[in-house]
């Protein structure tokens, strides 16, 4: 174990329970990386990935944004491409968008589509698949509305899922945020994975909950409070 995080160790007690207030402002203070760090929430959930009926996968406008800008792509044609190149998309194609993908050649963090034009896409499925980049009626990127969900993009919003392992992994800010910010970020968060809890998980749903930088240790934070 390196210095500086032997020193983060330290600063507080690995064995407590926290608020979001407090687990915010402690994990800013031990993100002494030379780079503006990532600040992500991890969720411990009480489901049985196995069953279909049990899946946790949703989107949440964070109130704060990311602190990182998304460079949308939309794969639309006629007046749905002209609303996407309205509403801010940093690129808009059809089969050209496609074509690139296939090349290897993919300058965006986003890609959505309209529902019409995801035939289209079934080509470049195996590669977009595994990047996490294939757009998706449950997270909100297959969709005609396409002006909202630009901006809610560019707003800050974020799609999760939990993994096998029944724990969601995600972003609520950068270290450079106040620790009022990455608070309301993280309970929005919260909010929305209670919101969406499967009716036919029973037991204890919130099993525990970690908020940590991308250097530095994780901070745990009470269900209860």
């Amino acid at each position: 174990m390196g210095k500086r995080m032997e020193a983060a160790k330290k600063a507080f007690d690995a064995d407590k329970l926290y608020t979001f207030a407090e687990a915010a402002q402690l994990v800013k203070d031990n993100a002494k990386a030379k780079f503006d760090e990532t600040i992500e929430l991890h969720v411990s959930l009480g489901i049985d990935t196995k069953k279909a009926d049990q899946q946790v996968r949703t989107t949440v406008v964070l109130p704060h944004g990311t602190g990182k800008t998304k460079r949308i792509a939309v794969i639309a044609k006629g007046e749905k491409a002209q609303e996407a190149q309205q509403a801010g998309a940093d690129m808009v194609g059809a089969e050209d968008i496609v074509e690139d993908v296939i090349k290897g050649k993919i300058d965006f963090d986003v890609l959505v589509a309209t529902p019409d034009t995801m035939k289209d896409l079934a080509k470049a499925a195996k590669i977009l698949g595994p990047r996490g980049l294939m757009p998706n009626p449950k997270s909100g990127t297959v969709t005609f509305d396409l002006a909202k969900t630009i901006a809610e993009l560019k707003a800050g919003r974020v799609e999760f899922k939990a993994d096998a392992y029944g724990i969601v992994h995600t972003i609520i800010g950068k270290a450079s945020f106040d620790a009022a910010k990455l608070t309301e970020n993280a309970k929005a968060v919260l909010d929305t994975i209670l919101r969406v809890k499967p009716s036919t998980s029973k037991g204890t749903y919130l099993k525990s909950i970690t908020m940590s930088s991308t250097m530095g240790p994780g901070v745990h934070v009470s269900t209860s409070k």
